[in-house]
């Protein structure tokens, strides 16, 4: 948290909602589908986030609050996605450009780069390739590390190879620096927000399932993630600045203690895929 970043114009509660999806589609693998909203469903939330009246921002913009160096615009609104499932650079990209939302994409390298490994299950995904047209359609990218493994039980050498290997392969594909991080299934600890700091990233956004806030935290940014059971009147809610936790909080003795049994199996298992 950056206690000396310039405050929001947005009234006195400062809350924003940073949506996280994944697929959109009628037809998700069966390991995805809770995770997954239709298209129709999409097209809904997205019609409620223009009609809600908050300004749509990439996170960069968020960043450069957090940072210090700028302040937000007025009841700001982020979209997130997750992995780079094939329906991104297609039918989610056209519905977001159609509406004139911006959004930032984090990528699973390893699942999309040719002759790439990732813990993911099988599913269609989308091709490096297809990054550069992600942002000429107004989408930032940022990394979803290689291989979508659980980053706080990975030792030192691992979780650096994750978001070193992930950035540069990005680069290299669009020319320019990547600035941004997502933690696969939002897990994080002090260790691994502290390497992905000196990996190179601006932010690192997380889960929570919470809203965040003009004082959230730069290396674990809460986000809503959007699920199948999920409804209108949930999206509404959220737009509302309601229906979920406020960034940022400390993380409570479950969450610390799944993290440490997770961990436990780690050692005896190896890498294991986040979700």
């Amino acid at each position: 948290m950056n206690e000396g970043a310039a405050h929001t114009s947005d009234g006195a509660d400062g809350h924003i909602p940073v949506f996280l999806y994944h697929a959109v589609t009628d037809d998700p693998p069966a390991w995805i589908a809770e995770f997954t909203v239709s298209p129709k469903e999409f097209a809904a939330h997205l019609d409620a986030i223009v009609d809600s009246g908050r300004t749509p921002v990439t996170i960069s913009v968020l960043a450069d609050h957090l940072a210090g160096r700028a302040p937000l615009p007025p009841r700001p609104v982020l979209l997130t996605f997750d992995d780079g499932f094939a329906d991104l650079p297609g039918p989610t990209a056209e519905a977001l450009a159609e509406r004139a939302l911006p959004a930032t994409a984090y990528l699973t390298t390893g699942a999309i780069a040719p002759g790439g490994r990732s813990l993911l299950p099988p599913a269609p995904m989308m091709t490096l390739g297809e990054a550069a047209e992600l942002e000429r359609s107004g989408m930032e990218i940022g990394s979803h590390t290689v291989t979508h493994a659980q980053l706080d039980t990975l030792s030192a050498r691992e979780l650096t190879y994750e978001l070193r290997e992930s950035k540069a392969v990005l680069e290299d594909a669009l020319g320019h620096p990547v600035r941004h991080l997502a933690y696969p299934h939002g897990y994080n600890s002090a260790k691994v927000r502290s390497l992905s700091a000196r990996a190179g990233y601006e932010t690192a956004t997380a889960v929570r399932h919470a809203l965040s806030s003009d004082r959230d935290e730069r290396y674990r940014i809460a986000r809503l993630i959007v699920r199948q059971s999920h409804t209108l009147a949930d999206v509404t809610a959220w737009l509302d600045g309601g229906g979920a936790r406020i960034a940022p909080y400390r993380d409570g003795p479950r969450t610390v203690a799944w993290r440490w049994y997770r961990r436990g199996r780690a050692v005896l298992r190896g890498p294991e895929f986040a979700g």
